[in-house]
């Protein structure tokens, strides 16, 4: 079995983690020779992004596809060439994923958000986001292939979590009274994916988030009481001087179902909630 990915990056490394000892192999675009050395260090096939025959080659050995990279202002950057790759190559896979962001909903006041929610993208990268699941679910109806959209909240993980900001004194506590923000780690995402790649479902749309929505101070509250440090102290929002994507991450509060993914994947989060993610996270580092 071989999974074929365009961004190779944080997401797509857990997921080849789960994947291996199943026998799985990973192929990876690289866009510079550097990238492609990058790549074969760490056992990923590298396939030349700008070489249509290496692309032809490796869709179709594929056996799954997942497609990370986020949308430019041109749409997303694999259309261009991953569906004709496919199509050259004559053997269609059996999954295609796309990584997409929770961030297609909006802002909900704090309420609850479903898959078949109305998409009220408010920032420019989410409106990007509902361009390239739209562009990808006409691909594939054309095309006939099994594609399924995922939308993840922030994302956490080893190496990615809220301890690296604690530690280098960069972490901040906002107050937003009754802002609340849904999240994932990194192996549950994987999880998910893995799921889903067993039991294929074209034109699927999953949200794949923990199971308790919670403000970011109280994350950062808890993961500085684990390190034995002081919290930093709360600023009220309308006093904190916020860059732009801190702007638009407070610009938005809603609460993300994943009753969905549950139901349908069978698939549980083993950190349903921050709490467990960042124990484990803390044990794994200590």
């Amino acid at each position: 079995m071989k999974l074929f990915v365009f961004g190779y990056g944080y997401s797509a490394r857990a997921l080849a983690r789960r994947l291996r000892p199943d026998g799985w192999s990973i192929a990876a675009t690289a866009r510079s020779q550097n990238g492609a050395d990058e790549l074969a260090a760490e056992g990923v096939e590298p396939v030349a992004l700008d070489d249509p025959a290496a692309m032809t080659r490796a869709a179709g050995e594929a056996n799954a596809v997942l497609i990370t990279a986020p949308p430019t202002s041109e749409g997303c950057p694999s259309l261009p060439v991953l569906p004709r790759a496919i199509a050259r190559s004559g053997a269609f896979p059996d999954w295609v994923g796309y990584l997409s962001t929770t961030g297609v909903y909006g802002d909900r006041g704090g309420g609850w958000v479903f898959e078949e929610s109305r998409l009220a993208a408010a920032s420019l990268e989410g409106a990007r986001r509902v361009g390239a699941e739209r562009d990808w679910l006409d691909v594939a109806r054309g095309m006939g292939l099994t594609l399924t959209i995922f939308r993840l909240p922030g994302i956490y993980g080893h190496g990615r979590s809220v301890f690296d900001r604690l530690r280098q004194g960069r972490a901040r506590r906002i107050a937003a009274p009754g802002q609340v923000f849904s999240r994932i780690h990194v192996d549950d995402l994987a999880a998910g994916l893995a799921a889903s790649i067993a039991r294929p479902r074209a034109g699927g749309v999953y949200n794949l988030c923990d199971d308790e929505p919670a403000p970011n101070s109280d994350v950062i509250a808890y993961a500085a009481e684990l390190l034995g440090m002081e919290p930093p102290p709360e600023i009220p929002l309308t006093e904190a001087e916020i860059s732009g994507p801190g702007r638009r991450f407070y610009a938005e509060s809603k609460r993300v179902s994943n009753a969905r993914a549950k139901a349908e994947l069978g698939w549980r989060p083993a950190y349903p909630t921050y709490r467990e993610g960042l124990r484990a996270i803390f044990a794994a580092e200590s």
